[in-house]
């Protein structure tokens, strides 16, 4: 892989990162990567994006319309290709995937 082609990826990863830093739990006001809810970003070749995630628990009243969300706000990425979102519950979702910044946001530390 050229370095420029490298560049290129990761200058969409982190567009990815930024759009999905948009994206709330209804029910917790920090968004779904620093709550630890994304567990990988892959951009393949021609700007498909594939994301793994979980949901803070297999009810979540929310698990139809966050990876709907998820969806949305990547495919407004200009030059995304296509998105595909894969929801797991493996490893389960605890609190400890939370970054520093969410558990300060509530209140856990």
């Amino acid at each position: 892989m050229s370095e420029e082609t490298k560049q290129v990826e990761e200058t969409l990863r982190d567009k990815v990162v930024n759009a999905l830093k948009t994206v709330y739990d209804p029910e917790i006001p920090v968004d779904i990567y620093e709550l630890g809810l994304i567990y990988e970003i892959s951009v393949h070749p021609i700007d498909n994006v594939y994301i793994l995630m979980t949901l803070t628990s297999p009810n979540c009243p929310a698990a139809e319309s966050i990876p709907a969300e998820v969806e949305a706000s990547i495919k407004s990425i200009e030059g995304v290709n296509d998105v595909n979102v894969e929801i797991t519950f493996d490893p389960p979702y605890t609190q400890d995937m939370m970054s520093e910044a969410a558990k300060l946001e509530l209140g856990f530390l």
